[in-house]
Order: C-alpha cells, then sequence, then structure tokens
C-alpha cells in the first residue's frame, strides 16, 4: 500500500511537465502553494475525521481523490487544470496524512511493541522509496514511448491499486466498556485510553472506545470532542509543543524535492536524464528509511543535512546533485525520528489529529518555501538559502 503510494512515474516529470506546457517558475510556485493552502486547510480536519470514523476508508478515499487529479492533468494540460488536479491532491493528502502512521501506531502499542514504531515504519518507507525509486527509472521509458499522457495514465492506475489495497487492510473494532459511566483508572497509561489524570470519566478516553463504522449525525459532538482533544493535546506543554514544532519544520523541508528536477536541468542535465538523477535523491532516502531504528542526534543530523544541501546546490555541474542527494537521505531519516517522539509523547485517543497538526505545521512551512522560491534568484541559491531555516530546527531539537 505505501508502495502504491509512492511508485507514481508522474512524480519525477510533473514539474517539467509544466514547464513544457509554458509555466512560468512564479506560476508553477503558485501552483505548489494552492496545493499545500488545500492540504494544511483540510490537515487538522481530516486527521480528527480519521479518528472519529475510518483510517482505513479515509485513506482510500485519499489515494482515490488524489488520481482524479492526475488524471485532470492529462486531460487539461492547462494552469487552471493543473489548478484542480492541486486541489484535488491537497485533499487526497490531508486524508491519507497521519491515518496510517496512527493505525500502525496503535496496533504495535496495543501488543507493547511501541518502541519498534521506528523500526516498522523505516522499513516501510524503505520500501515506499524503493518503489518509487522503480517508477523513476519507468518514468523515462514510459515518457519516451507515450509521452507525459502515458505517465500520468500510469501514475492513476496505480493510486487506484493504492485505493483497492487499503481498503482490506485490516482494522481493529473498538468496543465500549462495560459501563460508560464508570470512571477511567487514573492509573491507566496505554495510549488509548489516557489523556488526563482525572480520575472523572473522560468524555475523549470514552469516545475512544467505541466502534466507529458509519458517520452519523448523532456522532457529530464525538468528532468535535476528537478535534478539539487533539489540538489541546498538540498544545498541551511545551515539550509536546517542541515535538509537535520540529515534526513539523524536518518534512517541511521536502517541499524542495519538486524543484529538484529542475535544479538538475539548471546543472546541464536532460529532460531523459532528470528521472535518473531524482533517482539517485530516492536511494538516498531509502537508505536515511532504513537507519531510522538507530539513535543519531537531530542536533548533528540537521546541520549535516544543511552543510551537504547548500554545498550541492551551489557546485555548477551535475555531482553536485549527489550531495543533494544525501541531504534528503538525512532529511529522511530525521522525519521518522521526529514522528517516532511525537508519537511516543501522545497519550489520548486522537492520535490522527495530534499527527494532523504536525502536518497542518509542515504545510504552512512548505507554503512559506514554495513563496520564497518564487524570488527571482538563482535556483542554486535559493537551495542554498534554505540551510538557514534547517539550522534553526537544528537549535529547536536541541533544547
Amino acid at each position: 500500500m505505501r508502495a502504491c503510494s509512492e511508485a507514481v512515474p508522474l512524480y519525477p516529470v510533473y514539474a517539467l511537465l509544466f514547464a513544457d506546457t509554458g509555466l512560468t517558475t512564479a506560476q508553477v510556485s503558485s501552483l505548489f502553494v494552492i496545493w499545500s493552502v488545500v492540504a494544511f486547510a483540510a490537515e487538522v480536519p481530516s486527521g480528527a475525521l480519521a479518528d472519529a470514523w475510518s483510517r482505513r476508508r479515509l485513506y482510500a478515499l485519499g489515494e482515490l481523490l488524489t488520481a482524479a487529479g492526475f488524471l485532470i492533468w492529462i486531460l487539461w494540460p492547462t494552469y487552471p487544470g493543473f489548478a484542480v488536479g492541486f486541489v484535488l491532491w491537497g485533499l487526497g493528502g490531508s486524508f491519507a496524512s497521519g491515518s496510517l502512521e496512527a493505525l500502525v501506531y496503535d496496533d504495535l502499542a496495543a501488543t507493547g511493541r511501541a518502541g519498534d514504531y521506528a523500526r516498522f515504519v523505516g522499513r516501510g518507507g524503505t520500501i515506499a522509496i524503493l518503489a518509487m525509486l522503480a517508477a523513476t527509472l519507468l518514468a523515462t521509458p514510459a515518457w519516451q514511448v507515450g509521452g507525459y499522457v502515458f505517465v500520468g495514465a500510469l501514475s492513476v492506475a496505480i493510486k487506484l491499486v493504492g485505493a483497492g489495497l487499503a481498503l482490506r487492510l485490516p482494522e481493529a473494532t473498538r468496543t465500549p466498556p462495560a459501563t460508560s459511566s464508570t470512571p477511567a483508572p487514573s492509573s491507566t497509561s496505554t495510549p488509548s485510553n489516557t489523556s488526563d489524570q482525572s480520575s472523572a470519566p473522560d468524555p475523549i478516553a470514552t469516545h475512544e472506545a467505541r466502534d466507529f463504522s458509519d458517520i452519523s449525525d448523532s456522532e457529530d459532538s464525538s468528532y468535535w470532542l476528537l478535534l478539539r482533544g487533539g489540538v489541546r493535546e498538540a498544545l498541551s506543554s511545551r515539550r509536546v509543543g517542541r515535538a509537535v514544532l520540529v515534526a513539523s519544520l524536518i518534512p517541511g523541508f521536502t517541499a524542495l524535492d519538486e524543484y529538484l528536477p529542475l535544479l538538475s536541468r539548471d546543472k546541464g542535465a536532460s529532460t531523459a536524464a532528470v528521472p535518473l538523477l531524482y533517482a539517485l535523491t530516492a536511494l538516498a532516502m531509502a537508505a536515511g528509511s532504513a537507519l531510522a531504528s538507530r539513535r543519531f542526534p537531530l542536533a548533528a543530523a540537521l546541520p549535516a543535512a544543511a552543510a551537504m544541501l547548500a554545498v550541492g546546490a551551489l557546485v555548477p555541474h551535475l555531482f553536485g546533485m549527489i550531495a543533494v542527494s544525501a541531504a534528503f537521505g538525512v532529511l529522511e531519516y530525521s522525519i521518522i525520528r521526529s514522528e517516532t517522539r511525537l508519537q511516543d509523547m501522545i497519550t489520548g485517543p486522537a492520535r490522527s489529529t495530534v499527527l494532523s497538526v504536525a502536518g497542518f505545521g509542515g504545510e504552512v512551512f512548505a507554503v512559506l518555501l514554495y513563496a520564497s522560491f518564487a524570488v527571482d534568484l538563482p535556483l542554486a541559491v535559493l537551495f542554498a538559502l534554505c540551510a538557514a531555516p534547517l539550522l534553526l530546527t537544528a537549535a529547536i531539537a536541541r533544547r
């Protein structure tokens, strides 16, 4: 399922599709802004919906919306068509964001294996990235055979397969306690039913025990309880708030990968060679994901990523893409470690909502990055300047 989410041959070439259609760099950046604005507007509400309804169904719906967006791109290759496609992709991404991660963490925690989360997610991420690599390598011959239309059609088909697999994913049924009025024991420490230290019944914790096979009008209040409870937990303390902030900022830097094809072209790569260079980045990210179970301090990893990003971007040769790719590998490692740290801190039932708060922060930061790339400076300089906020993130992670 994760493989289908990432094995999309359109990913390494769609920025080139926009450019070859006649869009300027500023227009491409505006499309990325539209994408992120839609995604972060729906991020937190969709997280609460995942907690209140069905995480696997919401994930599948997100994949279907993304497939529809890609289909519009190949049927209506104009700026308005691209904008509509990004709106659908933004909604689809927000529906999927946090749903699968929350499902995996809760299943592991239920069997006392929460400590294995980074290893499981790291392996899954490695498989997904290798699938993305395979799709990247497929993009070149697919583009040569059928152009952007054929590449887009393959991408739509893969997303549809992913949606079908998601619907087959098992999802544990949550049953109510024997008496709903019984106070929750204050000594309980499992993530699924502890949200405060009071012995009084917690409406959010009680809600966690219910079976959400459908959403009805009578469950509206439960949705709002989860939404409010998740946001409250994300902002409950400086320690949790810092974890949310770091888990927001680091994924935000991956917005830079949208510009990697353009950076490669600026360094002299041909259109056919761009997917191969993108594959180098994918390999570095797979390595970073595979190492996620190892504990390296983020305060050291992030400055290393900043240095490699700046140096690689400023080197006026394709060899510079090696350092840029290595920076993305370190970022991938850091994403999993920061998310694992946040997952370990979540104690209430609105796990998807808390993760969506972090996702919201990441989307806001991505919008700021996209907006900054509309500045009339060489692309390599814009990449190098991103080292400064990376160093700031390392300083926050150190505290």
